[in-house]
């Protein structure tokens, strides 16, 4: 049985608020999570919306958020487009875990502006390093998509393209010049060699080979998942940018089959599914909390016992349990890990604390006891009386 400080990720932040929204922005507030024993060093937003491919990071003010900041205003939405939101935290130990998403809100109208009689836009676009320019002309001020097309043109060339206004009067001056590139091709091969196996009873790992030639280009990888092969209709996807060969699924339900496939994907979009590959997650852990949690606190020793956890057939068996417990004054997170149902614990006299016991299966975490708080005061009366302070039996709440 050992003892050790763990420092992990931060908790999920809570209670994620639109406060308020305008056609291109909204505000957004939200609570912090638990450090777990490294101070939260910054915020991250995400967005995500009907036409997105799950949940992608957003442009904010401030531009870096601070641990110390719990409000930012989300920029450059699209109008009248229906938005979710959620907030991720870091310390030093990495990214922790997506708050809940906010309520999904719609962004306002967008106001139409333009001026005079005869209103339209003039398109300009050249190869880069070319000089001469060919312009479209688009006579209907509600348009605001131009597609050029010519079958010589290759995949992913760049061009220079600005935009102008014109009227009766006569034209406007240009936007200024962007670099654009013409549509890919999605990828034509799909990954090769797909593997999975269950972590837990709401994590399965996937891996696969990279694709190693193709005349496309490849950003990264996409893995979709669902229950029923027979109605092989998307219940996630997961999206990986880079050349990675391994991605974790998450929020799983237990004991339960997935069928899982791999594509690549770009820009022009997702390439050929690999052939399917399933696996049943593991059997969920405990619902039951420890039971008739009874303390005696001598000193500084404290001895913790409770009855064992009895899992159900549906449940993973119980392979031991955890004792967490947090000290008040510097935050800091202690675990015991123990395949006993007591342990005896070292606590400093000078501190406040608040205890919590799960156990352990294959399964993942079980459900936590009721906290117990032990407090200075307990000490001190503990020491007034010249004897152990014996307590009786706390029961977890049902």
């Amino acid at each position: 049985m050992g003892c050790v400080i763990e420092s992990g990720p931060p908790s999920p932040p809570d209670l994620v608020v639109v406060e308020e929204v305008t056609d291109s922005t909204a505000q957004l507030s939200w609570s912090p999570g638990q450090d777990n024993g490294s101070p939260i060093t910054g915020y991250v937003i995400q967005a995500r919306t009907p036409f997105t491919v799950g949940w992608q990071a957003v442009d904010t003010v401030p531009e870096v958020i601070n641990g110390n900041t719990l409000t930012a205003t989300v920029v450059g939405l699209n109008a009248w487009v229906e938005y979710e939101f959620r907030v991720l935290a870091s310390n030093s130990v990495g990214m922790g875990e997506p708050s809940p998403p906010s309520t999904k809100i719609r962004t306002e109208d967008a106001k139409e502006l333009q001026n005079g009689e005869g209103f339209g836009y003039i398109i300009a676009f050249r190869p880069v390093g070319m000089v001469t320019w060919t312009r479209a002309v688009i006579s209907a001020p509600s348009v605001t998509r131009y597609v050029f097309r010519n079958d010589t043109i290759p995949p992913f060339s760049p061009f220079n393209v600005k935009v102008g206004a014109f009227n009766n009067r006569g034209e406007g001056p240009f936007s200024s010049i962007a670099t654009v590139f013409s549509a890919e091709e999605v990828p034509s091969v799909a990954p090769e060699k797909v593997s999975a196996k269950s972590l837990s009873a709401a994590d399965i790992e996937v891996t696969w080979e990279p694709i190693a030639s193709t005349p496309e280009r490849v950003l990264g990888y996409e893995v979709v998942y669902w229950e029923d092969d027979t109605k092989p209709d998307t219940v996630g996807k997961v999206r990986i940018t880079g050349n990675y060969t391994a991605v974790n699924v998450s929020g799983l339900q237990g004991n339960t089959q997935y069928y899982l496939a791999v594509c690549a994907f770009n820009t022009a979009g997702t390439g050929p599914q690999s052939v399917p590959v399933n696996v049943t997650t593991k059997k969920p852990p405990p619902g039951q909390p420890p039971q008739n949690v009874e303390w005696n606190l001598i000193g500084s020793q404290l001895v913790l016992q409770w009855d064992p956890v009895i899992a159900l057939e549906t449940e993973s068996e119980v392979t031991g349990y955890i004792v967490q417990y947090r000290r008040h004054r510097n935050n800091d997170m202690y675990s015991i890990i123990t395949n006993k149902t007591s342990v005896e614990l070292t606590l400093n006299p000078n501190d406040n604390y608040v205890i919590q016991i799960k156990t352990l299966s294959e399964g993942g975490l079980g459900e936590g006891s009721e906290p117990i708080h032990i407090h200075q005061l307990m000490r001190q009366e503990a020491r007034r009386f010249g004897g152990d302070l014996l307590m009786p039996r706390f029961a977890a709440k049902e």
